[in-house]
């Protein structure tokens, strides 16, 4: 019975759907049509359908249709995240406040310096002193830290007489201020340092992993990488060492992407599962991470793509490649950028001076000096 009721629903569906399928075709964008002129001197990605652009040393913001919403005519922005929760963080006249996406004020231009908003909350300086105010520009937290991070699963990370620690939202401090350093959480762990020393702690304060690492990265994928005595190793959130400390201190290093890190001995780069195991042999002169499933490595002096066993997947052409973004990477042939897909066809010819990966649809590109966003 729910067979025959279900063959007459796809049935009345498909003679439904026919007319207006036929009355309106889908029409794909062109890739690589300029969807922004090239005209700005920096650019930074699409974050919430708008794009922070430089022309003649002033910022702004445009749209996916080229349109500058908020015109080139303010300062200095910091740091570069562009539009968060709705609100833009610019300077005017050496004064920082927010803009929502018409352009208009939200927040008046008051303050010594602002971050963007994040979790509700957005820092802001006044008299050389940190606090925060929420999106209604009530100051949430007074300003009375010499230095704060943005909150971040709850919590900030804020700074005091050379001290450390981290408060919640409504401005108690939830991590007493004891620590020489502090980084923001990420989960349920944050990195705090004791003298030299970094370790891990939790919500609580309590030192899940005690302060005996020299350097460390930040949890990601429940790993994160640490340097001991000079070498790097792979500990999981219970401080477990997983890979034991014997790599390079590198970049890309020391933080899991898809399931693998990559690692590098001797100059040579291969890739650690989260057993620690090298399930990909370090024999590339470099390596990135990997995304959507591949990675680019280099081999005599040319860039490819492996998948996660190894095999080579894109052959060893290009003379640079960034990682998969959106289905398409960024490569380098003759001196000129393109992207490619997964199968290695270059959707978008190389003609690029320089390019960043594609990002909400699109992908900020570089020629005759000036910079502008191309559509996939």
């Amino acid at each position: 019975m729910l067979a025959t009721m279900r063959r007459i629903f796809l049935l009345v569906c498909v003679i439904v759907c026919i007319p207006a399928y036929a009355q309106s075709p889908v029409v794909k964008s062109q890739p690589g049509k300029v969807i922004v002129p090239i005209i700005y001197e920096e650019t930074e990605n699409f974050s919430e359908g708008m794009a922070l652009v430089e022309r003649d040393g002033k910022w702004g913001y445009v749209d996916k249709t080229g349109q500058e919403v908020i015109p080139c005519k303010y300062e200095s922005y910091f740091p570069t995240f562009g539009i968060t929760e709705d609100l833009a963080c610019l300077a005017e006249d050496g004064w920082f406040g927010f803009l929502n996406k018409t352009g208009d004020q939200a927040i008046p231009f008051m303050y010594d310096e602002a971050w963007p908003f994040a979790e509700g909350m957005a820092m802001v300086k006044q008299d050389g002193k940190c606090g925060f105010i929420d999106k209604a520009g009530k100051l949430a937290v007074p300003c009375r830290y010499d230095f704060v991070q943005s909150f971040s699963n709850g919590f900030a990370v804020v700074q005091l007489d050379k001290k450390w620690g981290f408060i919640d939202k409504n401005g108690s401090e939830a991590v007493a201020l004891k620590y020489d350093e502090a980084d923001s959480f990420k989960g349920n762990l944050a990195a705090v340092r004791l003298g030299k020393l970094w370790g891990f702690i939790d919500k609580t304060g309590s030192e899940v992993i005690p302060c005996k690492y020299d350097l460390y990265e930040s949890f990601n994928e429940g790993m994160a990488g640490v340097e001991l005595g000079g070498v790097l190793g792979f500990i999981d959130r219970t401080g477990k060492m997983i890979a034991q400390p014997k790599y390079e201190y590198t970049f890309p290093g020391g933080s899991y992407s898809e399931g693998m890190a990559v690692v590098c001995l001797k100059s040579k780069w291969g890739y650690v599962d989260k057993k620690g195991r090298e399930v990909i042999p370090l024999i590339y002169s470099n390596a990135n991470d990997f995304k959507e499933g591949l990675a680019p490595v280099q081999l005599d002096g040319k860039y490819g793509y492996i998948d996660k066993t190894g095999k080579t997947i894109l052959p060893f052409i290009y003379s640079k490649a960034y990682s998969f973004s959106e289905g398409l990477a960024g490569i380098k042939v003759d001196g000129k950028w393109g992207y490619i897909d997964k199968t290695g066809r270059k959707v978008i010819p190389p003609t690029y001076d320089d390019i960043l990966s594609f990002s909400d649809g699109a992908a900020s590109v570089k020629l005759n000096g000036k910079w502008g966003f191309i559509s996939k």
